[in-house]
């Protein structure tokens, strides 16, 4: 089939709003399209959950619908996000035309599109069209440029997405099976953590991790378990001081701050001991002492989180696995569980929101004034904040 055969053109829909999701493609030689063919296969989940609206390319997801000898898909083809039918998987093209596809293999132009369908993306979510963002995986080689000089969508996002006159800064945390790992380095090398973790650093990963599970994930009073760096969390200075010298009192500064936190846990028997079922959060100190662990347990549930931005967006927590790109046995969960968790992300941070804000108002003057005068209630009064009560 055709290209023109698997999509129709829309003009704006005057249709009770959803929550518009918008997905970018990822890199297209991995195996983001074979995700997004079998995640929207179902059409329950656009119909009734939310709103797709694809950073893509009809003519890519056409290639592969017909190698992968997946069912007929018809997207709805849309020049703008707000044009978006509720009840359609939306797609606006953003990759040129003569773009090739490389299967399993990482290419510049591959990088070019997977970094048009971030651009525009990001560009709508700040301009409030879509209300979410969720991407798909990229090839960091090859979105490599001038343009893209980031280590990953994290460091990325937190650029983009700041406020400039009052920045952001993000943190990488991972979630799946009611387990939620966050990071005090990213995408830094090995040879640099020792010297890149302070005790300011970890106070701070504290601090943000425990503000975004209460805002972000309903949890109130939040448990946070805290790695080591050394093997052993260092045994009591034997194989390393960083522990003893940074993370403990990083801990009890936390802890005077009022937040609960313990450790430093040496990192190789607290997960194997199930010890990370005890707490509501654990922050890891480097990338693969936290996302290794997670991985294995959170298995095809697993979601990369980007918090502390203004805006929510997540990802599968995998890559482009170009190893199996195009050979039809991609596990979409993971990126349907990354919608789901932006979708419930989104609704928490609105619950917090209503929750923390003032219904009180504050006494009019005269009706305060009155009040004194009279030495007692008015008739009917209004409610009053206890700043205004005297």
């Amino acid at each position: 089939m055709e290209e023109n055969d698997i999509t129709t053109e829309s003009t704006p829909l005057e249709m009770p709003a959803k929550l518009r999701v918008g997905i970018t493609h990822g890199d297209i030689n991995g195996i983001s399209y074979e995700l997004l063919l079998k995640t929207f296969d179902d059409p329950a989940i656009a119909q009734e959950l939310f709103t797709p609206v694809i950073y893509g390319s009809t003519r890519i997801a056409a290639a592969y619908r017909k190698m992968l000898e997946l069912p007929e898909f018809k997207w709805n083809k849309i020049a703008d996000a707000e044009e978006a039918d509720p009840s359609r998987v939306n797609i606006i093209n953003v990759v040129a035309e003569d773009t090739p596809l490389a299967t399993g293999t990482a290419t510049p132009e591959a990088g070019q599109a997977a970094f048009a369908a971030l651009e525009r993306a990001t560009a709508d979510l700040k301009e409030g069209k879509i209300d979410v963002l969720v991407t798909c995986p990229i090839n960091k080689n090859a979105i490599h440029s001038e343009e893209f000089s980031f280590p990953g969508h994290t460091e990325y996002l937190e650029d983009r997405l700041s406020d400039p006159e009052n920045p952001s800064k993000a943190m990488m945390i991972m979630c799946g099976r009611g387990i939620r790992v966050a990071l005090v380095t990213i995408h830094d090398p090995i040879a640099r953590v020792a010297e890149l973790i302070t005790k300011e650093s970890v106070a701070d990963a504290i601090e943000r991790f425990a503000a975004t599970l209460v805002k972000d994930f309903g949890v109130h009073g939040p448990r946070i378990a805290v790695l080591g760096l050394n093997p052993h969390a260092g045994d009591a200075g034997v194989i390393g001081t960083e522990e003893q010298d940074i993370i403990i009192p990083a801990i009890e500064e936390a802890n005077r701050r009022h937040l609960v936190a313990f450790g430093p846990y040496a990192a190789d028997g607290f997960w194997a001991s199930g010890a990370y079922t005890r707490f509501d959060g654990v922050l890891a100190i480097y990338h693969d002492q936290g996302l290794i662990p997670f991985k294995m347990i959170a298995d095809t549930e697993g979601v990369n989180y980007t918090a502390g931005l203004p805006f929510i967006r997540t990802s599968p927590d995998h890559g482009t696995a170009f190893d199996i790109a195009g050979r039809g046995v991609a596990d979409p969960r993971s990126l349907r569980e990354a919608i789901y968790a932006a979708i419930d992300i989104y609704r928490a941070r609105q619950r917090e929101e209503e929750c923390t804000r003032s219904p009180l108002r504050k006494q009019q003057p005269e009706r305060r004034r009155k009040r004194q005068n009279e030495g007692g209630a008015t008739e009917n009064p209004e409610p009053t904040s206890a700043a205004a009560t005297e």
